[in-house]
């Protein structure tokens, strides 16, 4: 798959994903922080935006170093993030 083809597909899923997730679970839990569910749907659905016109502008390979840098970055955020 080309790395432009993986870039919409990773957008289309999180812009779809984002709203629809908590509106599924809206009913089956209880005391759900809706203060903040609203600003990350939001900020995916900005940042799929983003990504998609940063995209066209970037080539392939330049979008794999940049994803292979983020991705062990976001890992780490989120290791660190669970552990405290």
């Amino acid at each position: 798959m080309r790395m432009r083809d993986a870039v919409g597909t990773s957008l289309l899923v999180v812009t779809v994903g984002s709203p629809a997730a908590p509106a599924a679970r809206a009913g089956t839990v209880k005391g759900m922080g809706w203060a903040g569910v609203g600003p990350f749907v939001g900020a995916a659905i900005l940042g799929a935006r983003v990504g998609r016109r940063l995209a066209g502008k970037i080539s392939g390979p330049t979008l794999q170093r940049i994803f292979a840098v983020l991705l062990p970055a976001v890992a780490a955020f989120m290791l660190t993030d669970a552990t405290l």
